[in-house]
C-alpha cells in the first residue's frame, strides 16, 4: 500500500507539473466534436462544449492538488501553533483556544464550509479559506494533547528553569515530539481536503468556468448522464488521489508508531 500510494501520488504530481506537455489539446479549446465518447484522438471523450476531457483532467491536477496541499499545510501551521500554545501555557489560553475549536467542531464540517464559502462568495480562494477555517481544530486538539503529555518531562522543565523562552522551548524541545503524529494527520487530511474542495466546486462555490477543476467537471457530468465519461474520469482522479494519500498516511502512522515499528522489525528478523 505504501508503494501504491507513493506511486499514485507521485504520478499525479508529475502529471500536474507536465500537463502542458502531456495534454493533447488546449483544455479551454472548444474545437472537438461535442459529447464524443472516448476514442482515438480524445481518449477520455469530450464534453458538451467540445473540450477534451483528458486535457482538462490533467490541468485539473494543477488546481486540485496544489490547493489541497496548501490548505492542509496552513491548517497544520495554524492548528499546530494554537494547540501548542494551549497545551504549553494552559489555563486561560487553553480555555479560549479549545472552546473556539469546540465551537467549530460542533458543526458538521461540510455544512460549515458551505456556509462560510457561500458567505464569502464563490471562488477558489474563498473555498480554500473556508476549508482552512473548518480544518484547523483537529490539528489543534492533537497538538494540545501531545504537548500536555510532554510539558511535564524533565528535559522541558530543565529548559524552563534555565530561562528558555516559551517559543524556544516549543520550537526546540516540544516540536520533535509532536511532529510525527501531526504529519500522519496531515497526510490523511490531504484526501479530506481534496474531497471538500471538489465538493465545494461541485456545488458551484469553488472553481468558476472555464477553469478545469475536478469537482466542477463532475458537476458538468451530472448534466449529461448519458455521456458518462464527462463525470467518471475526473471522479476517478479524485478517488485515486484520495486513496493514495490515505495509504501514505497509514504508512506514516505505522512507521512513526513505536509499537508498530517494533512489530515490523521483529517480523523482519524472523523472516531473515
Amino acid at each position: 500500500m505504501t508503494l501504491i500510494g507513493s506511486g499514485v501520488a507521485l504520478l499525479w504530481l508529475l502529471a500536474g507539473l507536465a500537463a502542458p506537455l502531456l495534454a493533447p489539446h488546449d483544455p479551454l479549446a472548444q474545437s472537438l466534436p461535442r459529447l464524443a465518447g472516448p476514442g482515438r484522438g480524445h481518449w477520455f471523450g469530450t464534453d458538451a462544449l467540445g473540450r477534451d476531457i483528458l486535457s482538462r483532467v490533467l490541468y485539473g491536477a494543477r488546481v486540485s492538488i496544489p490547493l489541497s496541499l496548501t490548505v492542509v499545510a496552513l491548517s497544520l501551521f495554524v492548528g499546530g501553533v494554537l494547540g501548542g500554545f494551549a497545551g504549553y501555557f494552559g489555563r486561560r489560553v487553553d480555555e479560549v483556544i479549545m472552546r473556539v475549536a469546540d465551537l467549530v467542531l460542533a458543526f458538521p464540517t461540510v455544512i460549515l464550509a458551505l456556509v462560510i464559502a457561500a458567505a464569502l462568495g464563490a471562488s477558489l480562494q474563498n473555498a480554500v479559506l473556508a476549508i482552512l477555517l473548518v480544518a484547523w481544530p483537529p490539528f489543534a486538539r492533537v497538538a494540545r494533547g501531545l504537548v500536555l503529555g510532554l510539558r511535564s518531562q524533565e528535559y522541558i522543565l530543565s529548559g524552563r528553569l534555565l530561562g528558555f523562552s516559551a517559543w524556544r522551548s516549543l520550537r526546540v524541545d516540544v516540536l520533535p515530539g509532536v511532529l510525527g503524529p501531526l504529519l500522519v494527520l496531515t497526510a490523511l487530511d490531504i484526501g479530506n481536503a481534496t474531497l471538500l474542495l471538489s465538493g465545494l466546486s461541485f456545488l458551484g462555490l469553488g472553481a468558476k468556468p472555464p477553469i478545469a477543476e475536478w469537482g466542477s467537471m463532475v458537476a458538468d457530468g451530472t448534466l449529461q448522464f448519458d455521456s458518462w465519461w464527462i463525470g467518471v474520469f475526473p471522479g476517478l482522479a479524485i478517488l485515486t488521489i484520495v486513496l493514495a494519500f490515505n495509504f501514505l498516511g497509514d504508512a506514516l502512522r505505522d512507521a512513526l508508531d513505536p509499537g508498530t515499528a517494533k512489530t515490523i522489525g521483529t517480523a523482519k528478523e524472523h523472516a531473515a
